[in-house]
């Protein structure tokens, strides 16, 4: 029997994952992960799925250390932990991405100003800052000049970023409701978070004492994201903003085939077989000449996004066209192996 964390949240996994199980008679459980008792109510249950958030305030406390210590103790999980240690933890994947010797854009990370600065003074410009976690390109900006970067380090070795930026935030939901994307309700929270950040921001606290900074590649309107799970991959084509490098959260998307080199796909199967993880989605752009340059991975994404995929691609780089359903893919990885 397989254990499902009974989410709320419109786009959670576990809609698609129980909707699988009803329809292929797959004996399932919805359970509570917040439970203090929940190591007791997964008994007869051979694995637990869970998409956690990188936003929930309670996920941020504990998610990891419950998933790991089940996993520890023999019970298959999703995400288990290669596939989501480095979860909305971009410092650790510039390290984890380096040592399994990716085509990662270049990366740099400090930790004391005296580096950041001197590394500041012989780099060229533009460069690309962000703090270690974030989606949707939230807590990414593009560095113009040194004396821009000069400030960040003051700040970043001073009293440090709030890992919400409020007004970015703000700015965004009005961004999306002008383009129809969104209600003006959801600018109306926008406004209201200015005057008090959600809770989860309050957790996250400041992120204070290193600078990251990644390579800016130029003459790229937009990136490419390739998500594999059990040797099948699928992919969109994000368009950036209008007048803005970013394309992450832009909410502009090609979904045809034809948008998505191969070479992106190709380089996705080997990376994850490097990873060994169950689910990543792999955010690339292109160098001069076309090749993908990995920028960050992550296992979750919002399901909504992705419905609109013509066909996947399997892992000798065949093209399968038509529907298909990544998260019942997920939910036939936790019944492998006689499970």
């Amino acid at each position: 029997m397989i254990a499902i964390h009974n989410d709320l949240k419109k786009s959670s996994f576990q809609y698609r994952w129980v909707d699988y199980c009803d329809n292929n008679g797959i004996e399932y459980k919805l359970v509570d992960v917040y439970s203090d008792t929940i190591v007791q109510d997964l008994n007869g249950c051979s694995a637990l799925m869970w998409h956690y958030y990188h936003a929930d305030p309670k996920d941020i406390v504990m998610a990891k250390s419950l998933l790991f210590a089940l996993e520890h103790g023999g019970m298959k999980v999703f995400p288990d932990f290669k596939t989501g240690w480095h979860f909305d933890d971009k410092v650790g994947q510039k390290y984890l991405l380096e040592a399994l010797k990716t085509d990662l854009v270049k990366t740099w990370v400090f930790y004391d100003k005296k580096s950041a600065l001197e590394w500041i003074a012989q780099t060229t410009f533009p460069k690309v800052f962000k703090l270690r976690g974030g989606a949707g390109s939230q807590n990414v900006q593009l560095v113009k000049n040194s004396t821009a970067a000069k400030k960040l380090a003051e700040k970043a070795f001073g009293k440090g970023f709030s890992g919400y930026d409020r007004w970015t935030n703000a700015s965004e939901r009005i961004r999306k409701w002008r383009l129809g994307k969104t209600d003006f309700k959801d600018v109306l929270k926008g406004f209201a978070r200015i005057v008090k950040p959600p809770r989860y921001a309050q957790i996250l606290g400041r992120e204070i004492n290193y600078m990251y900074f990644q390579e800016f590649i130029p003459n790229n309107d937009f990136d490419i994201r390739i998500i594999v799970i059990d040797n099948k991959a699928f992919g969109i084509k994000r368009m950036n903003r209008e007048n803005d490098f970013r394309a992450s959260g832009s909410g502009f998307i090609l979904y045809d085939r034809a948008s998505i080199d191969e070479k992106f796909v190709k380089a996705s199967f080997e990376c994850n077989k490097k990873l060994d993880a169950q689910c990543i989605a792999y955010d690339y752009v292109a160098d001069q000449t076309g090749n993908p340059l990995l920028i960050e991975i992550s296992y979750g994404f919002a399901n909504a996004g992705y419905d609109d995929c013509t066909g996947y691609w399997d892992e000798n780089l065949q093209w399968h066209e038509g529907a298909f359903n990544p998260y019942g893919w997920m939910v036939d990885l936790m019944l492998k192996n006689g499970n």
